[in-house]
């Protein structure tokens, strides 16, 4: 990469977006958080960053839509591996929709990059965690069949990062939080306590995910004079996004930027 490119936050994060080995993935993501951490490498406001419609990603695994990724029970030897594989590669997912953030919406301040590149270091860390647990278990990542919904719904959304605040962290990374808890009780019912370890870290660092994509939608909304909550209802039917489903796991929803109010509000929709 020329030397004004490798000084160019925008530049490096995309170049980090196409590499589709999941370790150099992982390697550069940890060098650009050190060379932004001592300025090396700086946001360029208004930058002309080509738009990547395809990050970079193994060959392995094979997308299917999400109705067709089988259940499996965590009781067997490979439905307890293909548990660990679909959150592993929620997490691969989840390195390139926020090192997308920094590279797609360079007219940002520098603190909102800032913010997304320390998630795609979270994230890479969290991946490598659960892709050692996977080995543990005698499986790789890749050796089951997975969907791409975040990915989706991150291109759906590309061209607003208000719309892309409030549906990708607001929706489907907050269901994260929601959905935890329950994996976690499966996971303890087998005695499995280096994942129950694991997914401790992801669900107190998906709460800070969670809480910086809220604090942008709310900033976003207040820039442009628009009420967050009603604004969020709009852009879920907009864009056919699924809608939050109680049961919620207050106390990190709060913790993440929900409102009590809000969480009332869903909850006597659904009822």
């Amino acid at each position: 990469m020329p030397a004004p490119e490798y000084a160019n936050l925008h530049a490096r994060a995309r170049a980090c977006l196409l590499l589709g080995e999941p370790s150099e993935k992982c390697a550069a993501v940890d060098v650009l958080r050190e060379d932004f951490a001592a300025g090396r490498v700086l946001p360029v406001p208004g930058y002309d960053c080509a738009p990547v419609l395809e990050p970079g990603r193994p060959a392995r695994p094979r997308l299917v839509p999400p109705a067709a990724v089988p259940r499996r029970t965590p009781h067997t030897r490979e439905g307890h591996a293909a548990l660990i594989h679909a959150i592993c590669h929620i997490e691969f997912n989840a390195i390139n929709l926020a090192l997308d953030c920094c590279c797609r919406y360079a007219t940002l301040p520098p603190e909102f990059h800032a913010g997304w590149l320390q998630v795609a270091w979270e994230e890479s860390t969290h991946y490598r965690l659960l892709a050692a647990r996977l080995a543990k278990l005698g499986f790789g990542y890749g050796d089951f069949e997975a969907h791409d919904g975040l990915l989706q719904m991150a291109l759906k959304t590309a061209a607003d990062p208000l719309a892309r605040m409030a549906l990708v962290p607001r929706v489907l990374e907050a269901r994260g939080l929601d959905a935890t808890p329950p994996i976690m009780a499966k996971l303890g019912k087998i005695g499995d306590q280096e994942s129950l370890d694991i997914l401790a870290i992801i669900l107190r660092d998906e709460i800070g995910h969670v809480r910086l994509g809220d604090t942008w939608f709310r900033r976003l909304c207040a820039e442009r004079g628009l009420e967050p909550e009603a604004t969020f209802r709009a852009l879920i039917a907009q864009f056919d996004a699924p809608a939050p489903q109680p049961p919620f796991n207050a106390a990190a929803r709060l913790a993440a930027g929900f409102t009590a109010d809000e969480l009332a509000q869903w909850d006597r929709t659904r009822n």
